[in-house]
């Protein structure tokens, strides 16, 4: 198995391994990986995201400069992106979805994509054991905190792509806390179970809903909530706009996260609702 195993001080840059991938729903699979650099590896919390590197046509596994001793992580992201674009793996963002600290390994859950598929989707229907991909993160350095008890009641609002980090928020809630998920997929066969504590109850959206005009029409409970929503980059600016400036929720108590975006990958450059997102954040941070 790969051996990319960080020391303290260095990057949390791994190499690891397919050990097992299967079908959850007709649209999701949970691909799980291991290998020794899993070694003292440990969760922080929900909604832990990582970056995954995929290997071009011809690689047996990502090719990654080797990081260097002082953990800068800039110096090493500036040695990716000078490497050929032959040669230079695929980056994708995904979050976490479980890690077995017995059997060392970690499960990410991926959706497919139908028609103009891309390298994250295509490597991740062909998983086999023993296929190797590269993994930066979780790091202290970029995580939001990400507290799902803190308000009086929890919003919540994930499209398929964030299904998974949405199960690890809804797991994280505290036992009898009042919580609330729209959760927006094709249909009903990729709705999935939410084990939790918490007293939860799932909306869900299914295709050509609007997620803004549905909960423009939910009566939401008294008291100050904590919101969590994390989906298409201009469907969680939507509802984030609904709910400050319409509801009159505390923008302080909401946490958002455009996964991804209309027609773009993270191979395109930001777009200017893309940099907005990223100043809001930073000073809602």
């Amino acid at each position: 198995m790969p051996q990319t195993r960080p020391t303290p001080d260095a990057l949390p840059i791994r190499l690891l391994s397919v050990t097992g991938a299967r079908r959850l729903t007709p649209r999701m699979r949970r691909v799980t990986l291991g290998g020794d650099a899993l070694a003292g590896f440990s969760l922080g919390g929900p909604d832990q995201q990582v970056k995954l590197f995929f290997p071009r046509p011809g690689q047996a596994e990502p090719v990654l400069p080797v990081p260097g001793a002082d953990g800068d992580v800039m110096r090493w992201y500036a040695a990716y992106s000078a490497l050929p674009e032959a040669v230079r793996p695929w980056m994708r963002s995904y979050t976490l979805r479980a890690h077995d600290p017995a059997a060392g390994t970690v499960d990410i859950d991926f959706h497919l994509h139908g028609g103009d598929e891309g390298p994250a989707t295509r490597w991740a229907r062909a998983a086999r054991p023993g296929d190797v991909v590269g993994m930066f993160g979780p790091s202290a350095a970029f995580a939001v905190p990400v507290d799902p008890g803190a308000g009086d009641w929890t919003l919540l609002y994930a499209d398929a792509c964030a299904l998974p980090a949405l199960a690890t928020v809804v797991a994280a809630l505290p036992p009898g806390h009042r919580a609330l998920a729209c959760v927006q997929v094709a249909d009903a066969a990729e709705l999935q179970p939410l084990p939790t504590a918490g007293d939860l109850t799932v909306r869900p959206l299914y295709e050509g809903v609007s997620a803004v005009d549905a909960l423009r029409a939910e009566p939401l409970p008294a008291g100050r909530p904590y919101v969590w929503l994390a989906g298409e980059a201009s469907a969680v600016r939507g509802l984030r706009r609904h709910l400050v400036e319409e509801r009159g929720v505390d923008r302080r108590s909401v946490h958002f996260t455009g996964y991804w975006r209309q027609s773009l990958t993270q191979d395109h450059a930001p777009t200017p609702e893309d940099l907005a997102e990223a100043r809001e954040r930073l000073a809602a941070g």
